[in-house]
């Protein structure tokens, strides 16, 4: 299977080594010998999925579309959608995903750690300075719109220092978090910035992504810093810009058909196709506002049920891998 996934151009430099999802791997396994799945209480041979949707926070449309889908009913009364999401603190719409996290504090929610602001009218700034002496905001007092810039401009301290105050904003708003990812792959560019990203999870008892195939080409400076303690999914799974719509349906169908053992991660991008969402997204078809509701459609299909049905899918969320961790 061609998998596809981008973090290219505005998405970042973590593609270069997730693009290609066909090395051969041993499965993560803890100190006692048991891959991770196991240790969770399913075999070896379990295909376990986690359907995760990104960017909570950027705006009402995805916010709205995302729990639709999170609580999305079939036909038949089950929750076979959406399962999991992470949200951007700084963004403008944080608030109100913080209140509707209250209405549904059962929902697998974690933290979309935020270092740039990539859409073209529509920006932010971090959670501790708008100031471009920071290093993380441009002249204009917003974060940087590439990883480019980060990495150019950021030092380690001001990185770590701004990810830990968007964990201790969410927790002020009453968000317990599930777990931590990072925005564009934002955090895995350099040792220092990744070292800050595990030591925050690390010390607040919340697994972070890790997809174990994808690192296996990570530089060995990246490498080198993870632990037998840290918790790594097998692969994760998420349609780039070549994926044409027509072919939306094809590529997810195909992703199911052959999903390999073991903990997969499909990152989707929700919302409707209304004037906001096309306005924060403007000139920027890529993750925009057709992208995002023609994830919606497939993963509250029938189409979608019935492929996991058929291929003995299990959905899983972070809160059952975080029950493995206890905060240090």
């Amino acid at each position: 299977m061609h998998v596809k996934c981008s973090f290219s151009g505005k998405r970042g430099l973590f593609c270069a080594w997730i693009i290609s999802i066909s090395i051969l791997f041993a499965l993560p396994v803890s100190p006692g010998g048991n891959t991770l799945a196991q240790r969770l209480g399913y075999s070896s041979e379990a295909k376990l999925l986690i359907v995760h949707a990104d960017d909570l926070g950027v705006a009402h449309s995805v916010n709205r579309a995302t729990l639709d889908a999170m609580l999305h009913r079939n036909q038949a009364g089950d929750r076979v959608a959406v399962n999991s999401g992470s949200i951007m603190v700084p963004c403008p719409w944080f608030p109100e995903m913080a209140a509707l996290y209250q209405a549904h504090p059962y929902l697998d929610l974690g933290l979309h750690l935020t270092l740039t602001s990539e859409w073209k009218h529509y920006r932010w700034s971090g959670v501790l300075t708008d100031k471009a002496a920071s290093g993380l905001h441009d002249n204009d007092g917003f974060l940087y719109r590439s990883v480019e810039e980060v990495v150019q401009n950021a030092s380690d301290i001001a990185v770590e220092r701004e990810i830990r105050a968007q964990l201790q904003r969410a927790l002020e708003f009453g968000i317990q978090p599930t777990h931590l990812d990072s925005h564009m792959g934002t955090l895995f560019q350099t040792p220092g910035f990744f070292s800050a990203y595990l030591r925050l999870g690390r010390e607040y008892g919340l697994p972070v992504l890790l997809p174990a195939e994808a690192l296996t080409a990570a530089p060995s400076q990246l490498r080198d810093l993870i632990t037998g303690e840290d918790l790594l999914i097998d692969r994760i799974v998420m349609a780039d810009p070549e994926v044409l719509p027509e072919n939306w349906e094809a590529y997810y169908s195909e992703v199911l058909r052959e999903l390999k053992p073991g903990i997969t991660e499909i990152i989707i991008h929700l919302g409707y196709e209304d004037a906001e969402l096309k306005a924060v997204t403007v000139d920027h078809p890529d993750y925009g506002a057709a992208w995002r509701e023609a994830d919606l459609r497939f993963f509250t299909s029938e189409q979608f049920r019935q492929l996991v049905k058929q291929h003995n899918i299990q959905l899983i969320t972070w809160r059952e891998i975080g029950g493995l961790l206890k905060p240090g």
